[in-house]
């Protein structure tokens, strides 16, 4: 007759360990090694003095601070800095416009916006870009932390698969009102749309840093991006590519600003995409 085995007696049953969460990819990446993270990009940027106690100035001395690029990729110009140069000192909704021109280089041209956010303390930000193969001039909605260039930037870097900031969010959304300002383009007569994808080149990148630099330094600032096509003197040589003229970028843009400047909300509209 078998006996039951005392209580006591019983082999411990192992502990299980509690599962852990899958490592994102984004997770797995690393910066390139010796590649330099500027304190703009880091979380703890807020101890250099920057809090949500700083005031902004009055309505009437508010600014939109507008960046531009310098030429890439074998362009004589870039019509994302043609364009911001001629609004630069502009009152728009209430709100004085500062341009500023950005290095197309990862890294320093995050460093050279984040000094003219601390130097303007602007109520808006919004980056321009080039987007040659475009139509439209296109609000992005999103930026995404990965680097992952096709070209070098204009200062030899070529990063692939690296995160913009490491201890960063996989993405920002951009936080001005993206459709309002689109249909304020389209009001003006210009070609326009949401876009949901900045790429992974300086645009993305520079979008990505300046919404991450606002937040990290808890600044009262709204941001976003706009891509814009070819300007037509850079398309006399490529057969059956779209572009538009800088005069009507132009105008888009002063549009689109003046919406950024004057909706504290979004508007509700369709801009979705099927692909």
């Amino acid at each position: 007759m078998l006996r039951r085995r005392k209580r006591d007696q019983r082999k411990p049953r192992p502990a299980v360990a509690p599962a852990q969460p899958a490592a994102t990819p984004l997770a797995r990446r690393r910066p390139r090694e010796g590649a330099p993270v500027p304190d703009c990009l880091r979380l703890d940027a807020r101890r250099a003095g920057h809090s949500r106690a700083d005031k902004l100035p009055p309505k009437a001395t508010q600014v939109i601070l507008v960046t531009g690029f310098d030429p890439f990729g074998g362009e004589s110009l870039n019509p994302s800095w043609e364009i911001c140069r001629q609004l630069d000192g502009k009152l728009l909704g209430g709100a004085r416009v500062v341009a500023c021109k950005a290095p197309c280089e990862f890294r320093r041209a995050i460093e050279v916006v984040a000094a003219a956010i601390r130097e303007h303390r602007p109520r808006v930000v919004v980056s321009i870009g080039q987007a040659g193969g475009r139509a439209h001039m296109s609000v992005e909605r999103v930026a995404i932390n990965v680097d992952d260039a096709r070209i070098a930037d204009n200062g030899g870097e070529r990063p692939i698969d690296e995160p913009i900031a490491p201890h960063g969010p996989a993405a920002y959304f951009a936080t001005v009102p993206v459709k309002a300002m689109v249909a304020a383009m389209r009001g003006a007569g210009v070609p326009a749309m949401v876009s949901n994808s900045a790429g992974t080149y300086v645009c993305n990148h520079l979008m990505y840093g300046v919404l991450h630099f606002i937040a990290a330094s808890a600044l009262d600032c709204r941001a976003g991006f706009i891509h814009v096509p070819y300007a037509e003197q850079q398309v006399l040589d490529k057969p059956a590519m779209p572009a538009l003229a800088l005069a009507t970028m132009v105008r888009g843009l002063e549009a689109a600003l003046e919406a950024a400047i004057t909706h504290d909300h979004d508007i509700k509209a369709s801009e979705g995409a099927l692909d």
